[in-house]
């Protein structure tokens, strides 16, 4: 009796482990599927459909657009620095472009405050003596106006350092003052335009072992501190107008006429905030007739100065606004997930904003103009958006990814307080909201005119074998090369910082770095049509491959700001025999001091950093 029940027992166990295994390995699998895919096994071979390779270069190729956005957008409506009319006005044409390309829900969307709204009208700049001459000048970046034509005598105001500013107390008031010595113009002895060769391509795609210095940082606020003090002394001194040397460019690209008119211009850090508005007009010239004025008040001959910079500004807290538009997805399981696609709007105000970065922002409705004539059904929601404040700190891209997917939190210290919100370090761990797991990826165009020649992976080594298929068809456009590299700079970095793949495309740089980069002459003239027309059908075909694959694009492991600091510290009690450190000791402590044994403290927040353009 007691084998029988024995042997009833162990089948009815047996039965129930049979009945249980189905279970067990759905639950598995339920949970297996329940992650978001990028978290899931890529497929060792991309399904690429080259009939739709073929579609979209020969739409982006053959019968491309791109120069008729670009001449409507640089001609037709200007400069378009953040806070300004253009700007507004670029804003809404984009908006009524991608609505009538067939894109739905085109939209403005509200990045936040940003500061004075400001044109500049008129400018110009002539010496009357010793002699007449016309120089090429025109107004810093949110300048006040001299209110009218002015004349007064040109003096040289050199400060190097803090301790160079008494000198200058009771000389300036009523001058034109030309502040800073000019630098050495050199022969143009290398070519200003160029291409990579595959010299070139092969070195980018080494990654560099030696880690960014970060002293940039440092320099850039002590020299903005001492703007800060300069600006002090122009609003006691009272000047008629102060006018600064265009910045050098890479070559002496920054010659014959060409000049640099961005930030570096300003009296100041954050110039179009109202508190700290430049105290005088100020302009910007050409280094050569900055030169010649120089050098005659050196030599002691009086030069005398006529000039009339003609501003306006627009209020002291205007929004920012982002260009969104989509092509929504057709598939019931994938439809609510995005792939995205932008680049920067805004501009500087010298010349028209066609390399920086109307190239960036007519490839990417060209991309989108490709997919709706080419009548696309993604899978996929694809979202185009066109940015703006990205000159002064990426302000429109952080904004938006902000409001939709996360942020890492700024630090709120006094000293920290003290800075732009871009420079400013973490002040804790990632915040990431819902839809941060819903976008496949962005991609973004922002470094001049020239074709795509690969990507950059920002470090996510998971993409490599996916880009190098898609790339594969594309080598014979000159996409031959992906790198590991970080690259800085633009919009990208919004999306990286909060762990989702962002990628700028690596460009012929053409004279990107040494003629057009923020000058008077960053105009329409600069593109390359059949570049730009190159980089919008391989952008196109990135965006619909991303659209339409099964799982998203896989991510590396999410950042965390705040480690950043305690992980690049020195590590502690790593010498042999080296002795421990002393607590300091009050005055009056009779305790004796005692070996430093207190716990290390929590990780103090690193910078997610945000490089300006």
């Amino acid at each position: 009796m007691s084998l029988i029940c024995s042997l009833q027992r162990s089948v009815a166990l047996s039965l129930c482990v049979a009945l249980a295994l189905p279970s067990v390995a759905a639950q598995k699998k339920t949970a297996e599927t329940e992650k978001p895919s990028y978290e899931q096994p890529q497929p060792e071979r991309e399904n690429l459909d080259l009939s739709m390779y073929d579609l979209i270069r020969q739409e982006g190729l053959a019968h491309s657009h791109v120069m008729e956005y670009a001449s409507a957008l640089t001609d037709g409506i200007g400069a378009r620095l953040t806070g300004s009319p253009n700007l507004k006005k670029a804003n809404e044409w984009t908006r009524d472009q991608l609505t009538a390309m067939g894109c739905v829900n085109a939209h403005l969307e509200d990045w936040g405050e940003f500061g004075m709204g400001w044109q500049q009208l008129n400018t110009w700049v002539r010496m009357t003596s010793p002699d007449t001459a016309v120089l090429i000048a025109q107004a810093a970046p949110w300048s006040p106006s001299t209110n009218g034509p002015i004349a007064g005598q040109a003096t040289v105001a050199e400060i190097k350092e803090e301790k160079d500013i008494d000198q200058y107390r009771g000389k300036l008031g009523g001058k034109v003052v030309f502040l800073g010595e000019p630098w050495e113009v050199k022969p143009v002895d290398k070519p200003l335009s160029t291409r990579l060769d595959e010299a070139e391509l092969k070195k980018l795609q080494e990654y560099p072992l030696k880690p960014p210095s970060d002293e940039w940082r440092k320099d850039y606020v002590k020299r903005m501190e001492l703007r800060k003090k300069i600006a002090t002394l122009m609003a006691e001194e009272k000047p008629l107008a102060v006018v600064v040397p265009s910045a050098e460019m890479r070559d002496n690209g920054a010659t014959g006429g060409t000049f640099i008119d961005d930030s570096r211009a300003d009296l100041g850090m954050e110039a179009y905030k109202r508190e700290n508005i430049n105290p005088v007009p100020v302009a910007v010239m050409a280094i050569e007739n900055y030169g010649r004025v120089y050098r005659l008040v050196k030599a002691h001959v009086p030069v005398t100065i006529e000039m009339n910079i003609d501003t306006k500004f627009f209020g002291d807290h205007e929004h920012g606004f982002d260009t969104v538009a989509e092509i929504p997805g057709t598939d019931p399981k994938l439809k609510d997930e995005l792939v995205m696609v932008g680049g920067h709007l805004d501009s500087w105000a010298a010349g028209t904003g066609a390399t920086d970065n109307g190239a960036g922002t007519v490839v990417a409705m060209e991309v989108m103009r490709i997919l709706n004539t080419l009548g696309v059904k993604p899978r996929r929601t694809i979202r185009v958006a066109l940015w703006t404040g990205e000159e002064q700190g990426i302000f429109g891209s952080e904004g938006y990814v902000t409001q939709h997917f996360g942020y890492a939190p700024r630090s709120t210290a006094p000293d920290q307080m003290k800075l732009p919100e871009w420079l400013r370090k973490s002040g804790g761990p990632l915040v990431l909201k819902p839809d941060q797991q819903k976008i496949s990826g962005y991609f973004n165009v922002d470094n001049g005119s020239g074709r795509i020649r690969g990507v950059y992976l920002q470090q996510n080594a998971a993409i490599a074998p996916i880009f190098a298929q898609w790339s594969e068809p594309l080598k014979d456009l000159g996409v031959t090369t992906l790198t590991m590299r970080n690259t800085g700079g633009t919009d990208h970095l919004s999306f990286d910082a909060v762990g989702i793949p962002g990628f700028q495309f690596i460009q012929d740089p053409l004279d990107y770095g040494t003629r057009t980069h923020h000058t008077n002459i960053d105009v329409y003239e600069e593109l390359q049509a059949e570049d730009l027309a190159q980089a919008a059908t391989v952008e196109a075909i990135f965006v619909y491959n991303t659209a339409m694959r099964d799982q998203m694009l896989p991510r590396k492991p999410l950042p965390h700001p705040e480690r950043e600091e305690q992980s690049t510290s020195p590590l502690k009690n790593v010498m042999p025999g080296a002795e421990a450190e002393e607590k300091s000791v009050k005055p009056g402590d009779q305790q004796k001091t005692q070996p430093e044994t207190k716990p290390e403290a929590s990780p103090t927040p690193q910078p997610q950093t945000t490089p300006q353009q």
